[in-house]
Order: C-alpha cells, then structure tokens, then sequence
C-alpha cells in the first residue's frame, strides 16, 4: 500500500467519528488489525475479531460505540456508528491521496472520429477508440485500447479501466467503474430453429446503465433484442458475471462472482445473489430477494428473504418429479408423524 501521511484529528473529522486521544498523531497506512504497527490504522467491524484488540500494534483503531472502553484502554480510538462503512470511506480517501490522476486530454495514439463529443477535461487513453457521435462527459476516464462504438455515451466521473468495450448505442451514468475486460452491448443469444440450423435474432436493443454503478472484470452485459438491458443505479456486479439480453436488474442489488442471469429476468431493487448463482430467463423476482451462493432460481420469487438451494441433476421428466416430491417433504413428514402417534 501506498503511504499516505495523515493527523488522527484530520481523519476523525473525515469520517465523522469522535476521536479519543492525541489528533496530532499521525498515521501512515490502513493495515488488520493483526499486522498493524504504530503506524498505522485499522478498525474492528465483528465481534469475532474482538480479542485482537488487546493485542494490536495499531496507533489508532476505528470502533462501533460498543468498543470504545476495550479500544481507548490500549492507545488512540475513532468511535463510528458503522466502522465498516468509515473504513470503506477512508479507503476511497487513502486512494484519492494516493493514486496519480489522470491527465485530461485525448492520448497522441487515441482514435476519435469525427463527431464524437469529448469533456474538456476527460481523459482519453493510449490506443482507445471513439467512435462517432459518442460522448464522454466531464472528468470521465476511458484506458487504453478501450472501445465506444457509434452513439455510445459515458456519464461524468466514470472510470473505463484498459479493454473496456461499450457497445453502439449504449450509455452509462455517472460515477460508473468499469473494469478490464467488460463488454457492455455484445449480442444477446438469439437464434431460431431452422430445419436444424438456428437463424440469428438481430439484437436491435442496447444497454442502458445507471449512475454509481460498478462492473468487475470480464463481465459481460449483452443488448436486448428489441428494449434495451437495463441495470439502475447503484448496481455492482463482480468479475465474470454474466447478464443476458433484456434483463432488468433494479437499483443497489449486487451479484458476486461468476452469478449468470438469463434473458429477459426481472430483478427487483436491493437484491443479492452469491457467487456462481443462476437465475433463470423470464423470471420476476422482487425487491429484497438475498440468493445464495449456486442456488439455481427455477421460478418466480414474489416473497422477499434469503434462497437456497441445489439439486443434483438428472433427465429432465425425472428432475421435475424429484423436485416436485422434494416440495412435498415436509407435509408428508408430517402426516408420517401423526400416523405414527395414532398407532
């Protein structure tokens, strides 16, 4: 990490936490609270870490109410109301502090056509290209080699790291984080059946994404058919992530690694799915639907709460008998009690 060189009473103000003990000390670097020195800061967010408060080096440490006599008894404390979230805070400060921004302006080696539409104080990067009638707004970022094809449009302040492609047509708000490798607007997976061959569907769609939005590495956002795919504000999406055409995914839900959503699925606000999860096409599931981790979604959710589940797989008549009669458990369970208690 990167030494950032900051006073107690500076990062207390910052996080809006009260600060216990000297706000002239300074500190160097976040470290765990395991590995940290008196150098450095470090917070305690879960009960289960408590004992490593006795024992850490820390020169300062961030703390819920709950913690502040075991904190202050060993050196120097910032009582938050949620220490992750001022731990994520101070992060995003530490790396504004710490990473060299970017120079406004189009790199020598950058392709922008005619009529493309660039902020005077973007940032257009070594071998990218823009496309016509694009346009990057204000102090947005797009890395080298990256791509927007014709119409495409990046909001204010959104970052494209290097390898970013963005589709003809396709937009995304402001505040957006783009990593390496994402393709946003490829060709939904339309074909049809023909005598044994399959007839490509033109995707006439886009991709259409709100504002603070990020997107991990090599995901993959695919146009819808006819409507645009849309993904609302405040979504995140880890790495290998994979979005099908005329998806709907609603605002600050997030998905984590490797989840696959088919075409055409309607996701509600604030949901979550765990790693490698599937949620299939056609599908409507609600706000506040939490999924977990490879849980295979089969049908509508219209309840809010937390789903799980596998089953293993077989012919396809044979699953859905299983599956039906894996429903059914719990009633005959029951029924098979109350035999029992009559004999």
């Amino acid at each position: 990490m990167t030494e950032v060189r900051a006073r107690l009473a500076d990062l207390a103000r910052l996080l809006g936490g009260d600060l216990v003990g000297d706000g002239t000390l300074q500190v160097r670097r976040i470290a765990p609270l395991e590995q940290a020195d008196a150098g450095c800061i470090s917070f305690l967010s879960h009960p289960r870490y408590q004992a490593q408060l006795a024992t850490t080096q820390a020169g300062c440490v961030i703390v819920a109410p709950a913690s502040r006599e075991a904190a202050t008894a060993r050196g120097a404390a910032i009582i938050c109301a949620d220490p992750y979230l001022a731990f994520a805070r101070l992060t995003q400060w530490w790396a504004a502090q710490a990473r060299r921004a970017p120079l406004a302006g189009v790199h020598a080696s950058a392709v922008v056509e005619e009529g493309a539409l660039i902020a005077p104080d973007a940032s257009i990067g070594p071998l990218a290209f823009i496309s016509r009638g694009a346009r990057v707004g204000a102090g947005a970022v797009i890395g080298s080699h990256a791509s927007l094809g014709e119409g495409a449009e990046v909001g204010a302040h959104t970052v494209f790291k290097p390898r970013v492609t963005l589709g003809h047509g396709c937009r995304i708000g402001a505040r957006g984080i783009v990593h390496s490798g994402v393709v946003i607007g490829a060709d939904g997976f339309g074909f049809a059946p023909d005598q044994g061959r399959w007839e490509k569907i033109e995707q006439l769609g886009a991709v259409a994404i709100g504002d603070d939005v990020e997107i991990g590495a090599n995901t993959c956002i695919d146009r819808g058919a006819l409507e645009d795919t849309v993904l609302e504000d405040g979504v995140k999406l880890d790495n290998l992530v994979q979005i099908g055409h005329n998806v709907r995914v609603g605002a600050h839900s997030a998905f984590a690694g490797c989840v696959g959503v088919a075409g055409s699925a309607r996701i509600g606000r604030h949901c979550t799915a765990g790693g490698g999860a599937i949620i299939l096409g056609h599908l409507e599931i609600v706000d506040h639907v939490h999924i977990s981790a490879a849980t295979l979604i089969s049908r509508s959710i219209h309840k809010p709460g937390v789903y799980s589940g596998a089953f293993p797989f077989d012919d396809n008549a044979s699953w859905e008998k299983n599956a039906a009669t894996l429903r059914q458990l719990h009633a005959l369970r029951d029924r098979l009690r109350a035999l029992e208690r009559k004999n």
